[in-house]
């Protein structure tokens, strides 16, 4: 692939098989999207392109190319020609790139070269591997889907993971896509998320699964918005529905709302993450104030406030189930009923977890 030219076969194949990626653009390049296996160790970094683009603008390419010269020489060169080299002897099999494949990939391989290692360079760079991505997209948006629907708390998420042509949107999405749907890590930023997408598509689909199953979602996963063209098939696509006991559902939430979240939580800051959990939980709450009026909204406010008290105290979590359901029965179900109701003509099956799981796998579209 170190020739002038590659098919997008031959990067299809990079993501299906993992390729490590180095990546040597400068931080705020790779900050606005990258690839999951990529390494960042830029050739130059945010300020010396910064300041290398104004020489270019104002005296011309030579110039500035003499001045990339003169910032990326001596002890500098050594420590990123280092850090390139440990890189490429730790990941066989590794490609480089830069932006479109230019001038700073070329260098670097040139650079590489000359120190006795050898890495291949893709063509057409960063932007060359996105745009195969995109087209991913297309490919998934005329391709047999079915969204597996059912009210909050079906356990619909668990069943997308367990169909061998399940896409977890929300995994990568890194949100639960709810109001209470916030992790203790940021979500990625939408290039990220796009990307992380698109490579299990692609792996779904060489893996010969005819069907794709979604979750049934709005467009935005928190700040993550569905590629408009996935989207369109996704409204229009066959859906089956979970239905399950409203203990069960109860239960299913206090697990992942309060055990698994005040976990996650505690993990990311031991002194702190308590409080931060209790912090987040009520806020999520305040979010949908508005849609729960005043009144009921206190009224949930102070449930939520002594379960969080209660759990501090004695670990039991309980109390919260209270809350919980009274959230499902007089809120999200209400929600979810209605636009259910403008689906009803594209269902094809309602069942329990186990029913909708086994009618899934012998799905033919």
């Amino acid at each position: 692939m170190s020739g002038l030219a590659a098919s997008p076969e031959d990067f299809r194949s990079l993501f299906l098989n993992d390729t490590p990626f180095l990546d040597v653009r400068a931080e705020i390049e790779f900050s606005k999207g990258t690839f999951p296996t990529s390494f960042n160790r830029a050739i130059l970094n945010t300020y010396e392109r910064d300041i290398i683009g104004t020489c270019y603008k104002e005296q011309g390419q030579a110039k500035a190319i003499e001045l990339g010269h003169e910032l990326v020489s001596g002890p500098v060169k050594k420590q990123r020609l280092d850090a390139w080299c440990q890189f490429a002897k730790a990941n066989p099999g590794a490609h480089l790139y830069c932006w479109r494949g230019g001038m700073r990939s070329n260098l670097t391989q040139q650079w590489m070269k000359e120190e006795g290692v050898d890495i291949p360079l893709i063509p057409g760079g960063y932007k060359a591997l996105r745009h195969v991505l995109l087209d991913e997209f297309e490919t998934t948006a005329q391709s047999p889907m079915v969204i597996i629907g059912g009210k909050t708390g079906t356990a619909k998420t668990p069943l997308i993971n367990a169909l061998a042509g399940g896409v977890d949107l929300e995994g990568f999405a890194h949100h639960r896509g709810s109001s209470f749907g916030r992790r203790v890590d940021e979500p990625p930023c939408q290039v990220n998320f796009e990307n992380r997408l698109a490579i299990d598509l692609l792996k779904k689909r060489v893996g010969h699964q005819a069907t794709i199953f979604f979750e049934d979602e709005s467009r935005m996963i928190g700040p993550s918005s569905i590629p408009l063209n996935v989207w369109d098939t996704m409204v229009q696509a066959p859906v089956a529905v979970v239905e399950m006991s409203l203990g069960f559902r109860v239960q299913r939430i206090l697990q992942e709302y309060v055990i698994e979240m005040a976990q996650e939580h505690i993990a990311a800051d031991a002194t702190s993450g308590y409080e931060n959990y209790s912090r987040e939980l009520l806020a999520s709450l305040f979010r949908i104030r508005k849609r729960l009026g005043g009144e009921r909204y206190q009224q949930l406010q102070a449930v939520m406030a002594a379960a969080l008290d209660q759990q501090l105290a004695t670990g039991d979590v309980s109390s919260h189930e209270s809350w919980i359901e009274t959230l499902l029965v007089d809120y999200y179900d209400p929600m979810y009923l209605y636009q259910l109701e403008k689906k009803q003509q594209r269902v094809v099956f309602t069942g329990n977890y186990d029913e909708v799981l086994e009618w899934a796998g012998q799905y033919q579209p």
